[in-house]
């Protein structure tokens, strides 16, 4: 069971790392005079609702399976100490980087902003070299061949459709 101060915590990195990524920075980059998607107004609200509601649900459940499976939060100084495969883990290995991107995507889509698109780019060049310089080299060094394994059967982007 989750305890609720690694929730606390959790809580707190989210409002000051993934929101402002996934929130204050597109809500800015919204408001600047941005060259509009050419995509029709009302098939972009509503892809960007559900892009929006589907992050904020992967990211929530990533984080909840951070720490009731690893004992951690998302926070790179307070990772789980155990190796987190369950859940949307079992899919894809960067579920919680994939929420905050359809975050992002989302408020592209709903206020069709080429700037926040842009953003929602970037986001994901970044998680990117995160994950192939930092994250995997790190994994691959505390959780040995438990994580090769994993790299094994689950990709690192793209979910799969079964586990």
């Amino acid at each position: 069971m989750a305890s609720p101060y690694v929730l606390l915590k959790s809580a707190l990195f989210t409002v000051f790392v993934p929101g402002l990524v996934a929130w204050v920075i597109p809500q800015w980059l919204a408001r600047r005079e941005s060259p509009e998607l050419p995509i029709n107004r009302r098939l972009s609200k509503r892809a960007g609702w559900l892009s929006l509601i589907t992050g904020v649900g992967l990211y929530l459940h990533t984080v909840w399976r951070f720490a009731d499976e690893g004992g951690g939060t998302p926070a790179p100084w307070d990772e789980p100490n155990e190796l987190v495969g369950g859940g949307v883990y079992a899919y894809s290995r960067n579920p919680m980087y994939l929420g905050v991107i359809l975050i992002v995507l989302g408020q592209a889509l709903l206020y069709r902003s080429a700037h926040v698109l842009w953003w929602a780019v970037g986001c994901w060049l970044g998680f990117h070299h995160r994950v192939v310089d930092w994250e995997e080299p790190h994994l691959r060094k505390k959780h040995g061949e438990a994580y090769e394994q994993y790299c094994d059967d689950v990709p690192r982007w793209v979910p799969r459709i079964r586990p």
